[in-house]
């Protein structure tokens, strides 16, 4: 019996494999379209028109709309009030991006140790974050910090304005912010510290490891990405704070917690200038974005250097 072998088809050759890519590109961006859609008109889009208010004179109690060019970013770059409210905001993302990070990595070691009743240790650390800003300011504004009944200096035996004085209101807001969202750090460390395989302990436990050699040799390097990118949102979140300083403080007293989104809401809203007030959100747009490529770039460096 003779078997015959048919011939490659002609289907299968370059010509007709780059006619099936084709296929798969023009499906693809069928099925991603809709996103594409609401990605450029609610985001690629708002954002070109931000800049270009950014170079005019737009003014929303009316008058002439035309280019000014970049005078609103060197009017911004003399303003003493936009530098003291970018020094606020970071001041404010140095004081609570610490905390927030070593304490949820803290709380995550905690919980994660723990054999008994771990749900209850996972809602009371993360419950706080699903509070909306205006709960936790009116939370604290009326139980915490109020000087003549609230639970702070009723604790503490002292009648400090705690919110009123210069010198503590920043750390005020700062400690409202930790309470608040700490529960997310925590949440992303728990999700973590899960994924490590188990048996790297055990070996480790094998060798006479003890429980800080774990820490520092197993847990700490398989954390890392996970670090890189809590520091990293954690620092995006903290430049751009806004709800509870506005809340609690309104930026005072004497303007030492005001941070520059505040700042540009103040100018754009309160005092019309929408131009000027553009500009001011695109310099903190372009710092966020130096912060996080820095910090991206100096967690890979020690990846390599640690690999």
């Amino acid at each position: 019996m003779t078997t015959t072998v048919a011939a490659p088809a002609a289907s299968s050759g370059p010509a007709a494999r780059a006619k099936v890519r084709r296929g798969w590109t023009q499906h693809g961006l069928l099925f991603v379209a809709p996103f594409l859609l609401v990605y450029v008109v609610f985001l690629v889009w708002p954002t070109l028109l931000g800049f270009r208010m950014s170079l005019s004179s737009v003014n929303i109690a009316g008058g002439n709309d035309h280019l000014v060019g970049f005078a609103n970013y060197a009017e911004a770059f003399g303003d003493p009030r936009m530098w003291r409210s970018l020094w606020n905001t970071l001041v404010f993302t140095v004081l609570s991006t610490i905390p927030l990070v070593l304490l949820g990595l803290a709380f995550a070691l905690l919980v994660h140790h723990l054999r008994f009743m771990q749900w209850l240790w996972r809602l009371s650390f993360f419950g706080p974050f699903l509070l909306p800003s205006a709960v936790v300011s009116i939370l604290w504004l009326q139980m915490i910090y109020p000087p003549d009944y609230g639970l702070l200096n009723g604790t503490l035996g002292t009648d400090v304005l705690w919110l009123g004085d210069p010198s503590t209101a920043m750390w005020s807001v700062v400690l409202t912010t930790v309470w608040w969202t700490v529960g997310f750090n925590f949440l992303l460390y728990l999700a973590a510290l899960q994924a490590i395989p188990h048996h790297l302990y055990e070996a480790a436990s094998i060798d006479g490891a003890t429980a800080w050699d774990k820490l520092r040799s197993i847990t700490l390097p398989l954390l890392s990405r996970t670090t890189a990118l809590i520091v990293v949102l954690q620092l995006v979140a903290s430049l751009k704070v806004f709800d509870q300083i506005y809340l609690m403080t309104g930026g005072g007293p004497e303007d030492s917690t005001r941070p520059i989104i505040e700042y540009a809401y103040d100018v754009g809203f309160t005092g019309y200038r929408i131009g000027y007030a553009s500009a001011v959100s695109y310099i903190l747009f372009v710092l966020i974005v130096i912060v996080s490529l820095a910090q991206l770039r100096l967690f890979r460096k020690r990846e390599e250097v640690a690999s």
